[in-house]
């Protein structure tokens, strides 16, 4: 079967095929890195890290590219919040990133690059925009892009210019031609650190977010490459400016598909930091284990909407408990190689090859979990593990995980208190004390049970 993904770009269904026979390039927007990521960013990361784990397994190559985007307002103010410098914020929160990440089983990307390390490639791209005539440097030293001079404004969202103009709410910024465009180079502000200026022959100043990601994926994989993806939130106005940049500089297609993750949502509003009803990674790690969390995301199809609650945190917990617990039955199901010939595996990989249709795979999982409690075989156990393996989930062992607090009804895996207590340790270093109180009173009603000493931070379950 030939793998399938919605396109964005053009809004239906399509067959892939990479534009190198056997590679697959793919760039996903990061993370804008000032604080801990919440669980939406989660779920953005998650998605792709079951794109490309699929395509893997489909046999390809993969390039993955996510970037992390280490110079912007936030990360300015934040910094001048806490009196460190943007290297030190940045380093500090790319480190708890990674370590957020990996306990959900999110894989690395093959280049991670930073914004800050690819200022020169970004304006080079100005550059030629601006040789172009489709980019203009304003009385105020911004470099602005004329998005009414590029043609293709709006492919990807959807919105036309008229509807557009029809939305402003402001009169034309005095250095801005028209209100639709955007900036591509900040000059430098008084009051702003001098770390966060370069040299330019626009003057001092700093990139826009837009023209970050459209040099860095032009620097990593080319022109034209296969797959870019992110958040939803991302399609308007982010893709779209990276598309009228890149192809008003090169004149090709930036990639030929667009794959965009649903929102997370609490009570029926989109999750995110404006609205302050987010949660924090690691504040979802202190009630439930990392597998619950990863097998919670997956249960519903990175296009859809997910709601996040406790109910149905507790509800995938029960569900994956289920999975572990048929494999339990069986005293050492094998480990080989997936035959892709048999029934149960052909529903599986018709159902990833649809638009990475996690929902119905998880759906055969269970189906091979029923086939394992009836008829205690080996051979479907293994199965039922090598399946859950490309998904990243069913890899622990049965038994110690259905007797950890993993299984039961309480409490982390150790992961998740190491998770729990790296928090911790950053909010102390932040002097942040009622986070870090907060934390230890967390794993306290939990269980675990903090011990302070010259050596770090020890735990034992109470």
């Amino acid at each position: 079967m030939t793998l399938k993904i919605h396109n964005t770009l053009t809004r239906r269904l399509e067959d892939f095929q990479p534009i190198e026979p056997g590679h697959v390039r793919m760039y996903v927007c990061g993370m804008t890195i000032y604080d801990l990521c919440h669980i939406g960013h989660a779920r953005m990361m998650m998605a792709f890290d079951v794109v490309q784990r699929w395509l893997k397994v489909s046999g390809y190559r993969v390039t993955y590219v996510r970037n992390i985007t280490d110079i912007d307002d936030k990360i300015i103010k934040r910094a001048v919040e806490r009196g460190i410098t943007l290297r030190a914020l940045t380093d500090e929160m790319t480190a708890a990133m990674h370590q957020d990440i990996a306990v959900l089983g999110i894989e690395p990307p093959t280049l991670e690059p930073r914004a800050t390390e690819y200022v020169p490639q970004m304006l080079s791209l100005i550059d030629t925009l601006q040789q172009k005539g489709l980019a203009y440097q304003a009385d105020n030293g911004d470099v602005n892009y004329a998005v009414r001079k590029f043609a293709g404004y709006g492919k990807l969202s959807g919105k036309s210019l008229d509807d557009l103009r029809a939305g402003e709410r402001v009169a034309v910024a005095s250095d801005k031609n028209d209100p639709l465009d955007f900036v591509l180079w900040k000059s430098a502000k008084p009051d702003e650190p001098a770390e966060a200026q370069w040299a330019s022959a626009y003057g001092a100043g700093r990139p826009g977010w837009h023209i970050e990601c459209s040099a860095m994926s032009c620097a990593t994989l080319g022109e034209t490459f296969d797959i870019h993806g992110g958040g939803a939130d991302l399609q308007f106005p982010h893709h779209e400016n990276e598309i009228a940049q890149s192809e008003g500089a090169t004149g090709q297609p930036l990639a030929r598909f667009w794959v965009h993750n649903g929102f997370v949502r609490v009570d029926n509003e989109k999750m995110s930091k404006s609205l302050g009803n987010f949660f924090t990674i690691r504040e979802v790690l202190a009630k439930y284990d990392p597998e619950t969390v990863r097998f919670f995301i997956l249960r519903a199809h990175s296009r859809s909407a997910l709601n996040y609650s406790d109910v149905h945190l507790d509800d995938a917990r029960g569900a994956l408990k289920r999975l572990y617990t048929a494999l339990s039955l069986v005293s050492a199901a094998p480990v080989a190689q997936i035959d892709w010939s048999q029934p149960h595996a052909q529903r599986f990989r018709a159902a990833m090859d649809e638009d990475f249709g996690t929902p119905e795979a998880v759906a055969v999982l269970f189906e091979l979990a029923g086939e394992v409690n009836r008829s205690k075989d080996p051979a479907v156990a293994g199965l039922l593990k090598a399946l859950g393996a490309t998904l990243g989930l069913l890899q622990a062992d049965p038994a110690t995980y259905l007797q950890s607090g993993a299984g039961a009804s309480l409490g982390l895996d150790e992961a998740g208190i190491a998770a729990q207590i790296a928090a911790r340790v950053a909010a102390k270093q932040a002097k942040d004390f009622a986070e870090a109180d907060r934390i230890r009173k967390v794993l306290l009603e939990q269980g675990i049970v903090l011990k302070d000493g010259p050596a770090g931070t020890t735990w034992e379950r109470a």
